[in-house]
């Protein structure tokens, strides 16, 4: 069990939260949840120990273990794939070369009587302790297993990890956290930049594998599918729910009318006796009645309301021109990098009006064949695009090339032209820039700011073939469910590639998956295909264990 007790963070003045007291008990699954700056990710530091609280500790057993995973991966790429994961016996190992070292040293002291050579005497048998307690494993061998079962050959092991996209990075550092055997796993936005396959795997980890679980997480269905247990930090403080998110959500919405009721019959009560007092103030006979209502008043807590966050993307496409029949025609294509080929004979059309999605693991070619067809590299093969084709493109990193140097009019003041100029405070503000937010810099905007901005630049001109490639990354749940209203009456033609499944269920009506060097057609919705798709992926993992 691992108690949070009255923790409370305060800087220049302002105070994050306060008075914050929860318990985490073995097989908790919590989803942490409250809006962008309610202190979420600053909370789950002060629980991991990276950060230190104003005020209060966090308490947990001495033997307990705490892994965290932060957000960003793996900041060097100097190892490989073997050598990561065997840090996840680092501790181990450091342990071990100590008690070689000090043995090494007890042999050629000859200061036997020494404080110095006790002093070493005395650490090596606490070290010893401590390391042969230790179950009696095989690092390697433990390692190897580890790393198989998660879907790694043996010839990845000696790869470097640079080579290995986001997905299969998030499985090296999930593999670290599965061979520590932790009490508490933290996770920081887990889903970001991994695939679709990567998710229900590891999905089906933390729910059958991990012990106890804190998670922040943008993505819906997931939050949903491995928690029982939601808290919101809000105004400083927090609520507890033994409920998944979706729940949450319905007993949150009780909790507002519910405050709101008994605020407003405090206020009747609290106008009820300033009338009494207001009336018999003067009055010998009610003189102790009336301070005594004076006390209770000035003692009385007000009822707080919880705030509500008004701030929405006001998202609406403008309408397009009318394209001809076939944005895409693709025939025959095929991309290979050397020896590498990473898709081939690949055809596929899609019909003007069309919503289709690209699915497959990290590393499969979806961005290479958005690239293809945008003409941005050189390909085996036929793709033509249609007549009047206007493309928007937003790439998977669209938000990191906005120049960290401008301010947030200046981005879109660059590219807008003609009359539209004359209207870009009013779009901003429509994208919840407003007043002098329009003046910041893009280097001081968070990743969700920054993806809005991206998302204004895609909207300057109207275009009628829309090509988005992982456009919710950083986004939050109310801004991806608003830009998926407005993709759903876009009248244009739409290609998409997302890892995230909530956003794409109800989406598309045809899917092009990408595996084995393959791009396959199905005629079928993107519900139909991950239902189906989800169930095949668990059968594997089960082969694996």
């Amino acid at each position: 069990m691992i108690s949070v007790d009255n923790i409370a963070v305060e800087f220049s003045g302002h105070t994050l939260f306060k008075d914050v007291s929860f318990v985490i008990n073995e097989n908790d699954k919590i989803a942490l949840m409250g809006k962008n700056g309610a202190g979420k990710s600053t909370m789950m530091k002060i629980i991991a120990g990276i950060d230190k609280p104003t005020s209060g500790n966090v308490q947990f057993p001495k033997e307990a273990k705490i892994a965290y995973l932060p957000q960003h991966l793996l900041a060097e790429d100097d190892s490989t794939v073997f050598e990561e994961a065997s840090k996840a016996f680092g501790q181990v190992f450091e342990m071990r070369d100590e008690m070689e070292r000090l043995n090494k040293e007890l042999e050629t002291r000859t200061d036997y009587e020494s404080a110095e050579y006790m002093a070493i005497i005395d650490k090596v048998t606490e070290l010893g302790e401590i390391y042969y307690a230790l179950e009696d494993v095989n690092y390697d061998a433990e390692v190897e297993k580890t790393l198989l079962g998660l879907g790694f050959k043996r010839d990845d092991f000696q790869r470097p990890t640079s080579e290995f996209s986001g997905g299969w990075r998030m499985r090296i550092e999930l593999g670290k956290i599965l061979l520590q055997k932790p009490d508490l796993i933290l996770l920081d936005e887990p889903t970001n930049h991994i695939d679709i396959e990567s998710v229900i795997w590891l999905e089906d980890f933390l729910i059958n594998k991990a012990k106890a679980v804190v998670v922040i997480s943008h993505d819906k269905a997931f939050i949903d599918n491995i928690t029982n247990r939601t808290i919101e930090v809000t105004m400083g403080r927090i609520y507890d729910y033994k409920a998944n998110y979706s729940h949450y959500l319905e007993l949150r919405v009780d909790r507002r009318e519910h405050q709101l009721k008994a605020f407003k019959e405090q206020q009747k009560f609290i106008a009820d006796s300033k009338r009494f007092i207001e009336r018999f103030k003067g009055t010998y006979s009610k003189t102790n009645q009336v301070r005594s209502t004076e006390r209770m008043l000035e003692k009385l807590e007000i009822v707080q309301i919880d705030e509500v966050d008004k701030s929405a993307l006001k998202l609406k496409f403008p309408p397009c021109r009318r394209s001809g029949d076939y944005p895409i025609i693709a025939k025959d294509l095929s991309k290979k990098y050397g020896d590498h080929v990473v898709f081939k004979n690949a055809s596929m059309t899609i019909e003007r009006g069309e919503k289709v999605c690209f699915v497959g693991r990290n590393g499969e070619g979806k961005s290479t064949m958005i690239k293809a067809i945008l003409g941005e590299i050189e390909f085996e093969g036929e793709c033509k695009l249609g007549h009047n084709i206007e493309v928007g493109y937003f790439a998977q990193n669209q938000a990191s090339l906005l120049d960290p140097k401008m301010t947030i009019f200046e981005t879109v003041d660059e590219i807008a032209k003609g009359d539209i100029r004359t209207q870009l405070k009013n779009i901003l503000g429509r994208f919840m820039f407003s007043g002098d937010d329009i003046d910041k810099k893009v280097s001081v905007l968070s990743g969700g700011e920054r993806t809005r901005l991206a998302m204004v630049k895609l909207l300057l001109e109207p275009v009628n073939f829309l090509i988005l490639d992982e456009p919710t990354n950083h986004l939050d749940i109310k801004s991806k469910d608003i830009l998926k209203e407005a993709l759903l009456e876009f009248d244009g033609t739409l290609l998409l590639v997302s890892h995230d499944r909530d956003f794409l269920q109800g989406l598309a009506k045809k899917v092009f998956e990408f595996k084995d060097k393959r791009v396959i057609e199905h005629f079928e919705t993107v519900d139909d295909f991950l239902a189906r798709n989800r169930i095949e992926n668990l059968k594997e993992i089960d082969l694996m264990k």
